[in-house]
């Protein structure tokens, strides 16, 4: 598999999130509604889901350091 390149900044959906942090969509849901996870961006689009990459980058450096 090859490995993803996350931008400085941004937007990230679901699909190529669950490439970078592998786990199941329905896993990936409970974790933002329990607040493991960071919550998603609605204001793009009525049915566009997708997250700050600064909020996903937090993520990873919270579960690597």
């Amino acid at each position: 598999m090859a490995q993803i390149e996350l931008p400085e900044t941004g937007f990230i959906r679901l699909s190529t999130l669950l490439q970078i942090i592998p786990v199941s969509k329905s896993t990936w849901w409970a974790g933002v509604k329990s607040g493991r996870y960071p919550q998603p961006v609605r204001t793009l689009g009525a049915r566009i889901t997708a997250w700050r990459v600064e909020d996903i980058r937090a993520l990873i450096g919270q579960a690597a350091g």
